[in-house]
């Protein structure tokens, strides 16, 4: 049995057909072809799936898609404009901060959330907003680097 929802993400509607127990994350991947948000575990535990539920993080492969009727999803596909880059993803590679690449969407969009209601975090902070995203390759170094220089480039654009 499928359902009829409307769900919001990246600042489009979208009206889509779905199981009652679909996902955000198989609605994102499969449904909308949204593929930068990637499929780890599938239980919450690595974080790779985070996307954006209202400017808070979330574990897509946690989130049914019913649940996110009435909210706005970000994905890493909504930060790169024409006129370019977001300043994180900017400075994740100027900074070397991935390797395979795999959890540097996870990465950006959980500092994109920090640096949303704090612009100038701690490193404390930082790795607090980063916990829940596992980098297999450990590149957690660079990666906050890249986030503290980010942070800067996004305080004097604004």
């Amino acid at each position: 049995m499928s359902i009829g929802i409307e769900i919001c993400v990246n600042g489009l509607h979208h009206q889509l057909d779905v199981k009652p127990q679909t996902t955000l994350l198989e609605v994102l991947r499969e449904q909308l072809r949204l593929t930068g948000t990637k499929e780890g575990c599938g239980t919450g535990d690595c974080g790779t799936c985070t996307v954006l539920l209202d400017g808070v993080t979330v574990n897509s492969c946690l989130v049914l898609a019913v649940d996110a009727v009435g909210h706005e999803v970000t994905t890493i596909e909504a930060l790169a404009t024409d006129a370019g880059l977001h300043p994180l993803q900017q400075s994740f590679i100027e900074h070397n901060a991935m390797q395979c690449g795999f959890c540097t969407p996870a990465m950006i969009l959980s500092a994109k959330a920090l640096l949303d209601r704090k612009p100038a975090p701690e490193t404390a902070e930082i790795k607090q907003a980063l916990s829940g995203v596992l980098c297999r390759c450990g590149s957690y170094k660079k990666i906050i680097e890249a986030v503290v220089a980010g942070g800067e480039q996004m305080r004097r654009e604004r």
